[in-house]
């Protein structure tokens, strides 16, 4: 199941940041998006504690029912070990985290779900793959730009690398080209406004300027 996930995610690329998207507005979003293409969907934790982890786990386990097979649905802002063992319960694949904590990738290792930490320096980005990261999640990546990826990945090349933060339909093959081999994508597909008013063909449009580039 995990090697399957991973194959997933080099292949698909692009993991949608859904954060903060109503119960009931979930599943048609999700649909929107695997319309235009999307096949793997990060549901954050709440980090300020508005909502639950509890609740939270109980939207991706909504999520991994409904699409069981379409879609790949994981984790993110993932801090704890308790948030990762409710993520596998919840039938998570994969979790990812803002930052690398050896506790949280170990724990994920351990419970067969994909690791993907973040980090932004070098030193954080083989600590993270020392622990056991099966990616790293290079984050900011927006204030680095696609140069940063090629640097890191001239030394560390054995390291599978995503770049998060300011990702686009215009600069996607820029950080391919330098070595990025996923992305993660929030507002840029998940639109607010087009959210809010139920305009989910916008969703699906906005999508496939992303996986038209792929």
């Amino acid at each position: 199941m995990r090697e399957n996930t991973i194959c997933k995610i080099e292949e698909n690329k692009i993991i949608v940041i859904v954060r903060g998207v109503a119960k009931d507005k979930l599943i048609p979003l999700a649909e929107a998006m695997y319309k235009g293409g999307i096949r793997l969907i990060e549901c954050t934790y709440d980090a300020s504690g508005k909502v639950s982890d509890e609740e939270t786990a109980s939207y991706i386990e909504m999520l991994s029912k409904h699409f069981e097979g379409r879609m790949s649905v994981g984790a993110g802002t993932v801090l704890s070990e308790k948030q990762v063992e409710l993520t596998a319960k919840a039938g998570g694949r994969f979790i990812i985290s803002p930052d690398t904590c050896e506790s949280v990738i170990k724990k994920t290792v351990e419970l067969g779900l994909v690791s993907i930490p973040g980090a932004l320096t070098p030193t954080e980005v083989e600590t993270a793959h020392r622990y056991g990261a099966d990616f790293v999640k290079v984050f900011p990546v927006n204030f680095m730009g696609p140069s940063y990826i090629k640097a890191l990945k001239a030394p560390l090349s054995h390291i599978r690398l995503l770049a998060v933060g300011g990702i686009d339909e215009n600069n996607m093959k820029d950080y391919m080209n330098a070595g990025a081999c996923g992305f993660g994508v929030a507002t840029g597909i998940v639109n607010k406004t087009a959210v809010a008013d139920g305009d989910f063909d916008a969703v699906t449009r906005l999508a496939l300027k992303y996986t038209e580039q792929l």
